[in-house]
């Protein structure tokens, strides 16, 4: 019989066998037992001029440990850690764990950081047994729901020690600020968490504050903000980007009174659009449009007129929307243009929360106060590693100095 006659039966536990992955995975293998050998030869090197009286070396090989499997991203890997023996007396003999494989490690940190994932993704934790062997094949041990039940404790932990970092050593000059509810809500009466990302004097955005708080009030957002500067946050954010909630501006006043402020436009042109008909708001959002891509305030605000004169009439409580904070969603053009679309909304707080919210809306009955705030966490914690950074980053130390910008450009001082 010809060997293209022969059929392959599929694999009995439903994985299917890839000779890609068992490459890469023996790779792998090869990879951790070469950098395990350099950290050995490294610590024999340190103790080489130890000797015993009979001039024999004082640290030598003693065999091996019993192979074990890491769980990888890849699948279960085997691996083989050298002993050594210490041959000298002594209560502090030497002994041989290398760093990027503890002594009891048995699953890498990329598989730990899956499991969150799949749950904040949707994932019952009565699926996770069959998800992760669709993932990482079937040696996939060890990883069940009473692993998210432990893990759900190590984020609240996480949650409360990232509390109460200190901010002190950095300067941020921006801030966007939302507040985000859930569905189904969290079972305590503080129903909206209260997020503040931060950009600081490099361009890095970070999480600063994340918390809960009642429906957004000028109270819970106070308390917020009185944290932060509590931690460290002395001098005063350039900008604050947010929508229009009345509790967050009126709070940013009494804390931080030299901020200036930027409505958001995504909120705006959201809330602009609900109070006008169906059959006008794609052409009303083209017109909002207009407005916040025009190159100059000038143009921006000629725009603004049109618009106003153009719906004001039918629709005198849309335009009133958009007319009370007319100042205030112009601000960005006395910042640089490279940092525009950064600052004329608070989108990236709302878009990461999207997967909040599809995890929670699989969630049966209200979420715990801790539940709900951990599970945030996490998600925002996985989400920063992705952020960008700001545009024009070089036009931050002028920020700083206070130099002046006018349409996004700046402005040349004039000598006394």
């Amino acid at each position: 019989m010809s060997d293209d006659t022969i059929a392959t039966l599929p694999d009995p536990s439903g994985f299917s066998p890839d000779p890609l992955t068992e490459i890469i995975r023996d790779g792998a293998r090869k990879l951790i037992a070469q950098a395990i050998e350099a950290e050995l030869a490294t610590l024999l090197t340190a103790f080489a001029d130890d000797k015993l009286e009979d001039g024999r070396a004082r640290l030598v090989r003693h065999g091996h440990l019993p192979e074990r499997e890491i769980l990888t991203g890849v699948g279960p890997v085997a691996v083989t850690v050298p002993r050594v023996r210490d041959r000298g007396a002594g209560d502090n003999n030497v002994t041989f764990t290398p760093s990027i494989l503890p002594r009891y490690l048995r699953k890498a940190k990329s598989v730990e950081e899956l499991l969150p994932w799949l749950y904040l993704k949707g994932v019952s934790t009565g699926d996770f047994t069959e998800a992760l062997e669709a993932l990482l094949g079937p040696n996939a041990k060890g990883l069940s729901a009473k692993t998210v039940t432990r893990l759900k404790a190590d984020w609240w932990t996480d949650y409360e020690a990232w509390q109460k970092r200190d901010l002190g050593a950095r300067r941020f000059l921006y801030i966007w600020a939302d507040g985000v509810y859930f569905k189904p809500r969290m079972a305590e009466e503080k129903q909206c968490v209260l997020v503040i990302v931060g950009a600081d004097e490099y361009g890095r955005k970070e999480l600063l504050a994340m918390t809960d708080g009642f429906r957004e009030s000028t109270q819970s957002w106070r308390e917020v903000l009185l944290d932060l500067k509590r931690r460290g946050l002395k001098q005063d954010p350039k900008l604050a980007i947010g929508d229009g909630a009345l509790g967050f501006w009126t709070a940013l006043r009494e804390v931080f009174a030299t901020t200036r402020e930027q409505r958001c436009w995504l909120h705006k042109t959201m809330n602009v659009l609900n109070a006008l008909p169906k059959s006008v708001q794609a052409k009303a959002k083209a017109h909002l449009h207009d407005i916040w891509q025009a190159e100059t305030k000038a143009k921006a605000n000629t725009a603004f007129d049109f618009f106003v004169e153009t719906y004001g009439v039918k629709w005198d409580k849309a335009v009133a929307k958009l007319v009370k904070d007319r100042d205030a969603l112009l601000t960005f053009y006395d910042f640089p243009a490279e940092q525009w679309k950064h600052i004329r909304t608070s989108n990236p707080i709302e878009s990461t929360f999207a997967t909040v919210r599809h995890r929670t809306k699989r969630t049966k009955g209200c979420l715990s106060r801790k539940t709900g705030l951990a599970m945030a966490f996490k998600l925002m914690m996985s989400a920063q590693k992705k952020w960008r950074k700001l545009d024009g980053q070089n036009r931050l130390p002028e920020i700083i100095e206070g130099v002046e910008f006018r349409d996004g450009l700046r402005q040349l001082q004039t000598a006394a």
